[in-house]
């Protein structure tokens, strides 16, 4: 039982009084209430003002005294504000026992939003010809902080990651390749993915200003690379290959993993197109142009001032657009499964097997990575192809949120923290290219906050080993590039600072976390492990208080943050849940006080706290050290 427990016995009552007023369709809310109304407050006064022809404040007067003569659990009073808010207060000897108890459990927080339907979402999804930036990485947190909370929340998660390789860009390194000269292994002491990306890439990209014929020779590399059976195509296997490798140990190492991998080739190569075609044919989604620009195309009408989307064009080849629209129906189970899997050739960094699909026979058994409901997190420049894919695939399954994008906006860096990387940008935020190398790669950041980690923890610990410093560091880094991807809206774009970032106050991942390590210590120094068999009556200062309401809060924060698919709901509930504690620590002693019951109660509470804060940063990929 959490803090909703009593939210829900309040409605209950208050919906008993409603029936008593005969009065029905009352949409009121009761909500934890804000400083100065109680402990829980609810408008319902406010809505019954027309009906019952009275002042809000009137109303809730009536209804405060109604509300007393009902049988109450977890309410000691309720009275009526004179804003016309009716607020009610906790009984807390009976609240505390009842939150500080369940957050011992393991499943403290898990709400039943899903019903163990399964839902798919996909992200990452780059390129495989360069290495991940710090851009990319905000996409990679995003969806595996979601994927979290949606499991949190009893939904059955498949984690998709689509490998684009078969696009201009992954042409682009394969002229460079084949035709520039540049060698197949990278220099010493630099991953593939990088040397892909800051060298062939954008070097062979240079070219094509300098010398137009580069431009046929692409345009036949990315012919022969949706042929499937060609050299070409086998080469660019080999090369994707290695580059995803690479990308995919930049995911693990920021503790992301997948289900399966899915590969754009593949889907061009199976057949699906012209099955989804012929549907969206039958179900007149598309139109054939008989005149004007798009003569000869197939097209999906623009809404409003929205321009026509060719899909097909005049020569029978299908643009871009063609590749998404099969890939969205296969994830829905609207299309028969063409593929085989096998077993991806390295192991995550958890115990989760990475599949991949192959239109090769395998051994392996058939899997099934669809899902009733498709979640797909693509930047919003990207909204437009998705809104059209949105629509499409709420017609084929006839439900309006069968597949949803989330969109977010770009990662720049601050001034500060480019000088700092090697990029002189004049002052100004750092807005990244792939193609004009002017981007910063996901592992450098890392490193680079690993580095500074390390150097502060050696001087705080000097005692401690180098083993303990490195993991600290990583749990660390990993932490603050997370926190950091997820803590703003996802419509706001990021300006990533290091320093910022890495800072030990204010909304920072080592904020929390050393909020952590401060309770881990506390207990550490008790000697004993705390128990929930104490006297919870004794908890009674408000700083005891906020922190047990903010603990009881955890699974509604969870439900929030599943229903409204918003990652930033749970990184705002960790920093509160920090706030809360530095303020319990601040203002209550808890060890070497005379009233050794009141000593172990306080011990109980900074083990719930512990406990949950560790979840709930667990649920942002974050974890949570005892020492730093």
């Amino acid at each position: 039982m959490t803090f909703k427990s009593i939210i829900d016995e309040i409605e209950n009552n208050l919906h008993k009084i409603l029936d008593m007023l005969d009065v029905s369709d009352i949409p009121f809310t009761v909500e934890p209430a804000k400083p100065g109304f109680g402990d829980v407050s609810s408008n319902i006064a406010f809505l019954l003002a027309k009906h019952m022809k009275k002042s809000p404040q009137d109303i809730s007067i009536t209804l405060s005294e109604k509300y007393s003569q009902l049988n109450n659990t977890l309410v000691s009073k309720v009275e009526s504000h004179p804003s016309g808010y009716l607020n009610f207060f906790a009984d807390w000897a009976k609240l505390n026992q009842l939150i500080l108890s369940e957050s011992n459990l393991e499943e403290f927080g898990s709400v039943d939003l899903g019903e163990n339907s399964t839902i798919v979402v996909e992200h990452t999804s780059v390129n495989p010809n360069k290495a991940l930036h710090i851009g990319h990485v905000r996409n990679i947190i995003v969806g595996d902080v979601i994927s979290r909370i949606l499991q949190k929340a009893n939904y059955n998660v498949n984690v998709l990651n689509y490998v684009d390789d078969s696009g201009l860009q992954v042409a682009d390194i394969l002229v460079g390749f084949k035709h520039l000269g540049f060698s197949q292994e990278p220099p010493e002491g630099k991953k593939f993915d990088h040397y892909c990306g800051d060298d062939v890439y954008v070097k062979t990209t240079e070219k094509y200003e300098q010398d137009s014929s580069l431009e046929e020779i692409r345009k036949n590399v990315l012919k022969e690379l949706e042929e499937g059976d060609s050299e070409t195509a086998q080469f660019a296997d080999k090369i994707t290959g290695k580059v995803l490798e690479n990308q995919l140990e930049t995911c693990w190492n920021l503790g992301v993993t997948y289900d399966c991998l899915n590969y754009e080739s593949q889907i061009i190569r199976s057949g699906l197109w012209s099955k989804i075609f012929e549907k969206l044919k039958e179900m007149k989604l598309v139109e054939f142009e008989n005149e004007g620009k798009n003569s000869g195309c197939w097209v999906i009408r623009g809404e409003g001032k929205e321009e026509d989307k060719v899909i097909v064009r005049s020569n029978g080849t299908a643009t871009y657009i063609a590749k998404d629209i099969p890939y969205a129906a296969w994830k829905l189970g609207l299309l028969e499964d063409p593929f085989h899997y096998k077993k991806y050739q390295k192991s995550q960094t958890d115990t989760r097997i990475l599949w991949q699909t192959t239109l090769d026979d395998s051994d392996e058994p058939k899997q099934n990575f669809s899902g009733e409901k498709v979640i797909t997190v693509i930047d919003s420049r990207q909204a437009r192809l998705q809104k059209i894919i949105t629509t499409l695939m709420a017609k084929f399954k006839s439900k309006s949120d069968a597949y949803v994008h989330m969109g977010y906006e770009s990662v720049t860096l601050s001034p500060d923290t480019a000088r700092t990387l090697g990029l002189d940008t004049e002052g100004k935020q750092a807005q990244m290219s792939g193609r004009k190398g002017l981007y910063v790669n996901a592992d450098s950041v890392y490193e680079l906050l690993k580095n500074k980690t390390i150097e502060e923890t050696s001087k705080r610990h000097p005692e401690m080993n180098e083993s303990d410093i490195q993991s600290i560091a990583h749990q660390i880094s990993v932490g603050t590039l997370r926190y950091e991807m997820i803590k703003q809206d996802l419509d706001k774009i990021i300006a990533f600072d290091l320093t910022k970032s890495l800072s030990l106050e204010g909304d920072t991942a080592p904020y929390i976390q050393y909020t952590h390590a401060r309770a881990a210590r506390i207990i550490e120094k008790s000697g004993g492990t705390p128990t929930i068999d104490v006297d919870f009556s004794l908890l009674q200062d408000p700083n005891e208080l906020n922190l047990v309401k903010l603990i009881g809060l955890f699974d509604m924060q969870v439900r929030d943050a599943a229903k409204n698919l918003s990652p930033k709901v749970i990184a705002r509930y960790c920093h509160d849940l920090a706030v809360a504690f530095n303020s319990f620590y601040e203002h209550v002693k808890v060890l070497d006080i005379e009233d050794k019951n009141l000593e172990k109660s306080r011990l109980c509470l900074v083990q719930s706290f512990k406990l949950t804060v560790e979840r709930s940063l667990g649920l942002l990929g974050i974890t949570a050290p005892d020492k730093m």
